[in-house]
């Protein structure tokens, strides 16, 4: 909680405080949900649900406030543990049938999409007082930073966010403006990442060993780069010219070129893809990256007692999300090659924020 004091040092009034309350990713990873409260504004940020729970216990504690009293929910990006409590917030009030296990149906996610309102990058938007506008955030497509003011006073909320760019995906900016007070994601905060050149390079002397079979990959996310430069490996190692550095010298060419190519052949018939001729060894990228659920889990389970079989996790997986508390011994090799799509300390020192307040991770992290 930052505060401010009137004149002589006397304590500010309650509206002149600002609060910064988190019902969710205090000091853990997941259902990410911040609460600020100032000048009697009241603004939430994301509200995801935790990886490692489901259903009701999977949300953040938003029982501490009054939905009502919220002016504005800005949500960073579409991942999980920032916005999968979406839908149900949305529609908390209405009659659902949140249950245990089942927060929303997908009648209620489409119900949900006349409630949200869609923004581009760095338009200022004002509502009830409170000026907001969104910075690229890197990290995954459309993830963004949001810088919100209220009565002069200015607050960066990151989300995730990453200062590494990438082949598909541009840094996060840097905002030319310093923040009073910077709430920035931790959970990587105590580490430092190898380059992404170094990254791949492990990944392919890893590709080498024979007992590897799979990694899991997060949707639109760290598996990407993984599967794309081992493929981008066999072209290079033989010298061969980069097909979309030789073809496509601009976009606009590479769309009048591809409406060409629809109409005299398949544009999903790929010449250097071809099928298994038998499943004795291959290698296979999957979601979810955390294995809480989905075709990365049940592989998973299928080859972990198998020690020929092998994963390499390539980003952050949170405690309680493998196995569940199931006996089975993993014989299998593991490897952790993080292909982090977030923070960055260069980013933090240069806009130097009065105030910095550290969410989304565990406390030895943050105390790194």
């Amino acid at each position: 909680m930052a505060s401010s004091t009137g004149s002589g040092g006397a304590p500010a009034e309650e509206s002149d405080q600002l609060v910064i309350r988190p019902l969710g990713a205090g000091q853990e990873v997941g259902r990410s949900c911040i609460m600020l409260e100032f000048k009697g504004k009241k603004i939430m940020l994301d509200i995801g649900i935790h990886p490692g729970h489901t259903g009701m216990e999977a949300l953040p504690f938003v029982d501490l406030i009054d939905a009502d009293e919220v002016d504005l929910l800005l949500v960073s990006h579409f991942h999980l543990d920032h916005a999968g409590a979406l839908p149900w917030f949305l529609l908390k009030t209405a009659v659902n049938i949140s249950t245990d296990h089942i927060l929303y149906t997908e009648a209620d996610l489409e119900a949900s999409m006349d409630k949200i309102e869609t923004i581009n990058f760095h338009e200022e938007k004002e509502i009830k007082g409170v000026k907001f506008w969104a910075y690229h955030a890197g990290h995954v497509l459309g993830a963004a930073m949001f810088m919100i003011e209220i009565a002069g006073v200015k607050i960066l909320y990151t989300g995730d966010f990453s200062r590494q760019e990438d082949r598909h995906l541009m840094a996060a900016e840097v905002p030319s403006m310093r923040p009073d007070v910077m709430i920035v994601v931790s959970f990587f905060f105590g580490i430092w990442f190898e380059t992404r050149n170094d990254e791949l390079k492990n990944v392919l002397l890893v590709l080498g060993v024979d007992v590897w079979n799979a990694h899991p990959r997060e949707a639109g996310g760290q598996g990407d780069p993984v599967h794309e430069h081992s493929a981008r490996y066999s072209w290079e190692r033989w010298s061969l010219p980069d097909p979309l550095h030789v073809r496509v010298p601009n976009i606009r060419e590479l769309h009048e070129r591809e409406d060409q190519e629809i109409v005299v052949s398949n544009p999903f018939v790929f010449k250097h893809i071809s099928n298994l001729k038998s499943i004795d060894h291959f290698d296979l990228a999957s979601s979810p990256g955390m294995m809480q659920s989905g075709l990365s889990r049940e592989l998973f389970e299928m080859w972990c007692t198998d020690p020929k079989n092998g994963v390499i996790i390539a980003g952050y997986v949170v405690e309680g999300t493998l196995l569940s508390g199931a006996s089975v011994v993993p014989k299998m090799s593991v490897d952790y090659i993080s292909f982090s799509a977030h923070t960055d300390h260069e980013f933090i020192r240069t806009l130097r924020a009065p105030y910095i307040v550290l969410v989304h991770g565990e406390q030895n992290e943050m105390g790194g």
